[in-house]
């Protein structure tokens, strides 16, 4: 049984693993080299500090698939909206861990006050992680095309959007107008 947790300093080696195959060998992330375990570690703690979920999913003690949360945008006014990630091991695939891991995330995510998630998908061939995030309620709102160059072609990405909690159907809360 899949077991979701915040994900600790000692899930990171695993992490790191899992996003090298996706990078190595897939177009859903665009760079090129994969992170070294250390820049992995960096990169959780810099969001875990700044109070963003970060998940891991669990299973048999082994990770399979991790999730986060980051700014979509580094601008104050964009402060109320998330771009997410989801990663699974490329050996647990087809067994609901993404799902699993995108569920609890938006979860955190409204329970932060978040308003909107933003999903930056990679290939517009990438069935998987498009009919994961539709059949979680995502909308396609946009194609950028041949916005990236990897596995020797150009690549699209493709965004949706997912509103959290009341969206933007009423003021945040502790609201500065800025």
């Amino acid at each position: 049984m899949v077991n979701i947790r915040s994900a600790r300093d000692a899930d990171i080696p695993s992490i790191a693993r899992i996003y090298a195959h996706h990078v190595l060998h897939g177009l859903a992330s665009f760079e090129i080299e994969p992170p070294s375990v250390d820049e992995m570690r960096q990169r959780w703690s810099t969001l875990v500090e700044q109070d963003f979920p970060y998940l891991v999913a669990k299973d048999d003690g082994r990770v399979a698939g991790y999730a986060y949360a980051t700014p979509y945008r580094h601008r104050r006014a964009y402060r109320h909206s998330v771009e997410n990630s989801v990663y699974a091991d490329p050996d647990m695939a087809g067994r609901g861990i993404g799902r699993a891991l995108l569920s609890d995330l938006i979860t955190a995510c409204e329970a932060k006050g978040l308003r909107q998630m933003i999903a930056i998908i990679g290939d517009s061939g990438n069935a998987a992680s498009i009919g994961l995030h539709r059949a979680l309620g995502f909308e396609h709102t946009g194609v950028l095309r041949g916005v990236g160059f990897k596995a020797g072609r150009w690549v699209d990405t493709v965004i949706m959007q997912r509103t959290l909690g009341d969206g933007e159907g009423t003021l945040p809360k502790n609201i500065d107008n800025a």
